[in-house]
């Protein structure tokens, strides 16, 4: 069903409250079709748990919520398991749904906040795992007449926090569901030193999958707020990327900064960056930057999308005035 001026406070995980001129939920391909065929709205906004996206204003246009659900197993051998899910299936209940069946290759993305859709379009990462390391395809429906379309790994463009649906297909496509490539033997990823460091204190030689995903929960939660009780979308900005000769510069003067080698050059903490620039904890107005992680703003009280992208801008300022950094968001900005 179809609803007008629709409220999207409980859609967004920031709480900002706005409106959209029409909102809608899915289950299915064939009512996504039925949907776009029926409605002529110039601006289509396709949404999953709403916890990567900053209102910044009421949107103007038909927002769908993407609620597709079910997984299913394709093919399977000794050695692996192709596993499809619905592109509304919750991301991380996917994941505790892989490691009970002893499935491994994403234990390391336990906890990040979304869906199943939502994951290939942002190539999501953590801890050494990214998507584009499982994944094999994407189906999804072309807005414009409304075809069936597959992606496969290849064709999604994948970098880092990115791909072709953050690019050229930008609201071009509404995915449906993404299909995964599973391991059914367990080496656990440990090239983080935090979730290393994490296992070693636990006093586990050998870590199980389970073991490995709960303690990247433990971690995760002891950084990030939980946004049913904190208003968040997490982490706001991505690591920025600087080539070797900025980089050197940089850690000339910067030597105590945190970083890592990237397709040539480095990454380095954008939540370091904040936090150098007295960012951490600090609060103005309804707006703030969480007390134990600097990469994540929180919403107090009912602020609004403005008030969160102006405190977001600010951040932005003072971390290029001092660094000569420019930090860009990992946030969906509308």
């Amino acid at each position: 069903m179809l609803v007008k001026n629709a409220s999207l406070k409980n859609f967004n995980t920031m709480k900002v409250d706005v409106s959209a001129a029409a909102f809608t939920t899915v289950k299915n391909a064939e009512q996504i079709i039925e949907t776009l065929s029926q409605n002529a709205y110039k601006n289509i906004l396709v949404i999953g748990s709403g916890s990567n996206i900053l209102f910044t204003e009421d949107f103007a246009g038909l927002i769908i919520k993407n609620e597709i659900t079910g997984i299913e197993i394709l093919t399977e051998d000794d050695r692996s398991i192709t596993v499809k899910a619905g592109a509304g299936v919750n991301w991380h209940n996917f994941v505790e749904y892989a490691v009970k069946n002893k499935w491994s290759g994403i234990e390391n993305l336990s906890l990040i906040p979304g869906t199943v859709g939502a994951a290939p379009v942002q190539n999501i990462g953590a801890y050494g795992q990214e998507i584009k390391d499982v994944l094999l395809s994407v189906s999804a429906i072309e807005l414009q007449g409304l075809k069936r379309v597959t992606f496969l790994k290849d064709d999604c463009g994948f970098s880092y926090r990115n791909s072709i649906f953050k690019q050229e297909s930008k609201n071009k496509h509404i995915i449906t569901s993404a299909t995964f490539e599973l391991k059914k033997t367990f080496i656990p990823l440990l090239s983080y030193p935090a979730l290393a460091k994490a296992i070693e204190q636990k006093n586990i030689l050998e870590p199980s999958l389970n073991q490995v995903m709960e303690t990247v929960v433990e971690i995760r939660q002891s950084k990030l707020p939980d946004y049913f009780t904190l208003s968040n979308c997490g982490s706001f900005f991505t690591n920025p990327f600087l080539p070797k000769p900025g980089f050197d510069v940089f850690i000339a003067e910067n030597s105590e900064a945190p970083f890592y080698p990237f397709n040539n050059g480095y990454k380095l903490s954008a939540g370091w960056l904040i936090e150098q620039c007295g960012w951490k904890g600090k609060r103005i107005g309804n707006v703030g930057c969480y007390e134990h992680h600097a990469l994540v703003i929180v919403n107090y009280n009912n602020a609004s999308g403005k008030e969160i992208y102006d405190f977001s801008c600010s951040i932005r300022d003072s971390v290029y005035k001092k660094f000569g950094v420019e930090l860009e968001y990992e946030v969906n900005i509308i």
